[in-house]
């Protein structure tokens, strides 16, 4: 899965869609994990950098990461694969 190129996303969470002209707001662990995803980690990668930084047992933060990668392509935010 991978992060629209023209998505711009500000250092305090704020993320905007230009092709829709949609904006979002990110938690400060939200935005870890989207500007890892932007570099092309896997979520296997994301969770292992963000359950360094934080005291979360895996499972939550797999669950959470799982949310928040439906949520991003709900608002179309991400590549599809084939693209």
């Amino acid at each position: 899965m991978k992060i629209k190129n023209n998505i711009a996303v500000s250092d305090n969470g704020f993320i905007f869609n230009p092709a829709s002209g949609e904006s979002f707001s990110a938690n400060p662990v939200g935005l870890e994990m989207l500007n890892l995803l932007r570099k092309g980690k896997e979520a296997e990668e994301v969770i292992r950098e963000i359950e360094t930084k934080y005291q979360v047992d895996s499972s939550t933060l797999e669950r959470d990461l799982n949310d928040f990668i439906e949520m991003l392509k709900q608002y179309h935010l991400t590549v599809i694969d084939d693209e």
